[in-house]
Parts: structure tokens; C-alpha cells; sequence
């Protein structure tokens, strides 16, 4: 059996190793643009910050492929599929057989339609390890860095440049930073905490167009730059399935098994949509987690085993600045809410079942959470109010305690 994977991130690792619990000894051919080792792309901003080197930000250890039994094709880009004779065509015109095959191509920067942003030398996106090389190279002391976007990437962004520049201004059409994973109240701790260090915000407002080093803004408000960040979402790699007329809507659509719409290819990972759990909708989860289960799930199919992928939910943890929060599933039904000094903390309760959270401060046993809302666990069975107050697992019955330490239930 040959399996070529496309991409080599989180999803990628994941489908080695799920096909390396089946089948130990089938050929593996991972195919990547990007000429690198498997890095975690989270920790690009931590290299710009100076707390990681690119040795320290590998997502597996140097003889991974090795050990693997993996061949590895970087450098080079997947740019057509032929699902009649099973080959994938490369950018230098070689051609590449498979028996089945990944896509795990991830997504892309969207870059917006703006006026005049083509005149803008000094531009940048920020989601691979050659963008923060680029943007790092571009900076010095006296920088004046526009950021578009106040979402994830863009906030990371400006922590890991901070300590390098004169001036970060963040300008964002929502009303609020983080708006895709923040309500109003939390978004507005986080973004205090960031201005102190002496990050601008300016919010409710786009930019209308760019002259030279300057942007106009639709409120009316100038903004001089020397470089310029663009961070303003991102598009799933659909094209590779799209073009040979697998299904796609927002993403590539999978099933439960993380097989695509067309015989004997796979996809796994931020170019896929998910089925979230909490809302019972299909979207587009680009989060490292759900990109590493996924690409398992996918490789253990891949290889003749049989394995699920049900338990998606949207869900970050991330830091700025010291500030640490976790966000999970959906903000819908009754709410709980405690904000007391070091800790916002918001619980969304619907149908009996705990649908999402909001942490930010302290995160210690956020995990129990996120526990309760991937297992569906009804919350008649468990002390909840001492849940809300004190994560434990005490709250939890026998049962539940025994299947969480270690999952032995005899005598029950």
C-alpha cells in the first residue's frame, strides 16, 4: 500500500501516526510546499518574541520521519490531482502514484481588496515560519507596524514584534478584539491588558484606502506606517479537490471517517469543514487540535482500521502578554457568569448539556470542561454548581471518576 499525504503540519502527524498503528510497513509520502521539518505554526510569534528557536518549535523530534519509515518530498507543491490513474502532478512536472491519499493542505491568509495596496512595499501575513522570517527581517527600532485584523493572528503578531518596534496600532471593523471567540465583556479584559503594552487599538473602523505610508481609515482617521500586517482571516486549500469536482462548500466536506466525496482520497485539518458538536453544524475548525484528530482518524481509515471523528468543537487556549485564556463550543443558552480579580469566567448551558466557556486568567482545570462538553456529559449526573464554582473532579459520580482516571469501571 503507497499513501501520499499532502501538507506536513498537525494533520499530516496525525495521519502517519494513525497509519502507523495499522500498518507498519506500507510506504508513506509526504508532499510539502514549505521546505521545512513539521514545526508548530502557533509558536511563530513566540520566535519573533525570542522565548522559542525554530529547533524548539519542531512538532516532533528530528528522526520523526525516520521512525516513521516516511519519505519526505519539500519544497515542492501539489498541483493537480489525477484521480484516473492515482497520481498527483508536482510543480516541477514529475508525478507522484497513491493508493490513497491525504489532503491536509490547511488554509490560507485572506488578503483583502483594498485600494492602493498594491503600492504598499513593506507588507506582510503572518502564518507560516517564511512570514515571520520576512516580517522579522522588515523591522527595526523606529518601525511603525499597522496590523489589520484584532483577531488571533493579528494579536499574536503584535506580541511577538512588541519588544522590536516604535509603535503597533491594531485597527479591526468589529467592535471588539478576538470577536470570533470573545463576547463583549471578555474581549474587553484582554484587550486592556494588551494596551498596557502601549498596543493601540482602533476598532469599529476599516481601512478605506493606503497612499504611500499611510492609511486612511472609513472613520476618517489617518494611520502612518512603515510596515504593514495583514490579519484579517483565512481561506481553506480547497482548489487541489474543487478542480476534480470533489464536494466543497466552505471547506472540503468530509464524513465521519474523514473520507472526501471521491473514492480513496481523504482530507484532514484546517482545509476541511468539521461537524461541531455544540451548534450540530458543519463549519471550518482551523485549530491544531482538531487538525491532529482528524489526520489520525483519516490515516487509521486510510490503512484498513475503522476509527470516527465525532467530538469536534471550536476551542483555543492561547496567551498574550501573560494573559492566559481558553474559549470552548458555543455561546448559547444559560449562562453562568463569575468575574472576580484574576479570573472572567463565562459557562453556556443548553438541553442539560454544558455547550461552551469562556476562561481568561486563571485556566487551571479548564480541561474538566472541555471534557463535559466533548462527551456530551448530561449535567443531571454530576454536582454542577460545584462545577461552575470549583472544577473537580470530586463533582463528578463514581462512575464518571473511575472512567476519567483510567477508565476502569468493573464492578459497576
Amino acid at each position: 500500500m503507497k499513501y501520499v499525504i499532502i501538507g506536513n503540519s498537525a494533520a499530516a502527524v496525525g495521519a502517519i501516526e494513525g497509519i502507523r498503528k495499522i500498518d507498519t510497513d506500507g510506504e508513506i509520502i509526504v508532499i510539502s510546499k514549505e521546505p521545512y521539518h513539521v514545526y508548530s505554526r502557533p509558536l511563530i510569534s513566540y520566535l519573533l518574541y525570542g522565548k522559542t528557536d525554530e529547533e524548539r518549535m519542531k512538532y516532533r523530534k528530528d528522526n520523526f520521519y525516520e521512525v516513521m519509515n516516511c519519505k519526505t518530498i519539500l519544497g515542492k507543491e501539489a498541483v493537480k490531482i489525477h484521480p484516473e490513474r492515482k497520481e498527483i502532478e508536482l510543480d516541477d512536472h514529475t508525478a507522484v502514484h497513491y493508493d490513497k491519499l491525504l489532503i491536509a493542505t490547511g488554509s490560507q491568509p485572506f488578503i483583502p481588496s483594498v485600494e492602493g495596496l498594491e503600492s504598499v512595499k513593506s507588507k506582510f501575513t503572518f502564518m507560516s515560519l517564511d512570514d515571520a522570517k520576512d516580517l522579522d527581517n522588515s523591522l527595526t527600532p523606529d518601525s511603525k507596524v499597522l496590523i489589520i485584523g484584532a483577531g488571533l493572528i493579528g494579536l499574536k503578531c503584535a506580541e511577538g514584534i512588541r519588544k522590536k518596534v516604535s509603535s503597533i496600532t491594531v485597527v479591526d471593523l468589529s467592535d471588539r478584539i478576538l470577536s470570533s471567540i470573545l463576547d463583549k465583556e471578555g474581549a474587553s479584559v484582554v484587550q486592556s491588558h494588551i494596551e498596557k503594552e502601549n498596543i493601540e487599538f482602533i476598532l469599529n473602523t476599516s481601512v478605506a484606502k493606503f497612499l504611500d505610508h499611510k492609511a486612511i481609515l472609513s472613520n476618517g482617521e489617518e494611520v502612518d506606517f512603515d510596515v504593514l500586517v495583514l490579519a484579517v482571516g483565512v481561506r481553506p486549500n480547497i482548489n487541489l479537490i474543487k478542480e476534480i469536482n470533489g464536494k466543497v462548500d466552505r471547506g472540503i466536506v468530509v464524513d465521519e471517517f474523514c473520507q472526501t466525496s471521491l473514492s480513496d482520497i481523504y482530507a484532514a485539518g484546517d482545509c476541511c469543514e468539521s461537524h461541531d458538536i455544540t451548534t450540530d453544524q458543519n463549519k471550518v475548525l482551523a485549530l491544531l487540535p482538531n487538525a491532529y484528530m482528524m489526520g489520525e482518524c483519516a490515516g487509521t481509515n486510510m490503512a484498513g482500521g475503522e476509527k470516527i471523528y465525532d467530538k469536534a468543537i471550536p476551542m483555543n487556549a492561547i496567551g498574550f502578554f501573560g494573559l492566559h485564556l481558553i474559549t470552548a463550543g458555543s455561546y448559547e443558552g444559560d449562562v453562568y457568569t463569575q468575574n472576580i480579580p484574576g479570573q472572567y469566567k463565562k459557562l453556556f448551558v443548553k438541553d442539560g448539556l454544558l455547550k461552551g466557556y469562556i476562561i481568561i486568567g486563571n485556566i487551571e482545570k479548564a480541561g474538566i470542561y472541555t471534557s463535559l462538553i466533548r462527551d456530551r456529559v448530561p449535567l443531571s449526573d454530576i454536582d454542577f454548581e460545584l462545577i461552575c464554582r470549583k472544577p473537580s473532579l470530586m463533582a463528578f459520580s463514581k462512575i464518571e471518576r473511575k472512567k476519567k482516571l483510567g477508565g476502569v469501571i468493573h464492578g459497576y
